[in-house]
């Protein structure tokens, strides 16, 4: 279970699971207490062992491409965030322009922390490298933003923020795809069929560009000239896909892969993972070795 863990999260709770049969053993304070307790924390710590050496192993062994020329599958990026076309994201506590947002607003109840509200957005960005630019879709994503903000607009409340802002470097680990316009697999039927059902929605338009005798009604002729429109529309739309670029994106890689979206650089990263997976396999022993002691005692 720990080894699908995608969140960065992931990693508090398995602290939290130390903590926790940390204190059941010296409640319990018997030595088949201390034996299944630290057997437990033995367990977690050799899984999350194995799920954090996962993410160092792929840091080292997925190359920096370029975007330009990376390869179809499971690609390490890096380049310079920028918003879509459009209205620009806002970060829901403070209205600041971002590329991406996480959130949570806690209120302080009988001296606990307690949240309200939380969330993160879904919504895609550009990274451009140089060479190219390509789209990343954050659903499903572990993100480590560097930008995180914590304050606190009342006593009581607490608001914490973290964001990927434009222009920041930002290091992606993922599933590359390009879409190529000449090889898009296009339906006229289909694609004519719902045109003209949208434009069915808008009769009074229908009627203006098509009644020819005015009655208020199209009739088979009427129909027939809509048609024919309907197919020029579509085939001049689908001219005009297959006539743009090449559109690159990144996404959820298969096979449980590790896909990751950070603004921290790429060193520090793999720094972290390694700190983990040294600091877990520790407590692995130490773990067997109070199971150990108390076996005999």
């Amino acid at each position: 279970m720990l080894v699908r863990l995608r969140r960065s999260y992931g990693q508090w709770l398995t602290s939290g699971g130390y903590l926790l049969f940390l204190i059941v053993g010296s409640e319990i304070d018997t030595p088949l207490g201390w034996r299944i307790s630290a057997g437990i924390i033995a367990v977690l710590a050799l899984f999350a062992w194995i799920a954090v050496l996962r993410r160092a192993r792929a840091f080292a062994d997925t190359p920096t491409s370029q975007i330009a020329s990376a390869a179809q599958g499971y690609v390490e990026l890096l380049g310079r965030g920028r918003p879509l076309d459009g209205p620009p994201l806002l970060a829901p506590l403070n209205q600041r322009p971002c590329l991406w947002y996480r959130y949570k607003v806690e209120h302080k109840r009988e001296d606990k922390w307690v949240t309200e509200s939380s969330g993160e957005s879904n919504d895609s960005f550009l990274l451009d490298d140089g060479s190219g630019v390509c789209v990343v879709d954050p659903e499903g994503a572990e993100v480590l933003p560097r930008d995180k903000e914590v304050w606190h607009p009342s006593v009581d409340y607490r608001h914490t923020q973290s964001l990927l802002i434009e222009g920041e470097n930002i290091y992606v680990l993922g599933g590359f795809r390009t879409l190529a316009g000449d090889g898009l697999q296009l339906s006229l039927a289909e694609d004519v069929k719902h045109l003209l059902a949208e434009w069915k929605k808008d009769m009074s338009g229908l009627l203006r560009r098509f009644d020819r005798n005015g009655d208020g009604t199209l009739d088979l002729d009427e129909w027939e000239h809509a048609r024919v429109e309907a197919r020029r529309e579509v085939e001049r739309n689908h001219r005009e896909l297959r006539a743009a670029p090449d559109t690159h994106m990144v996404g959820m890689p298969g096979a449980e892969r590790l896909y990751l979206i950070s603004s921290l650089p790429p060193e520090k990263l793999r720094r972290r993972y390694l700190l983990w997976s040294f600091a877990h396999l520790v407590i692995f022993f130490a773990a067997l070795v109070v199971a150990a002691r108390n076996w005999t005692t």
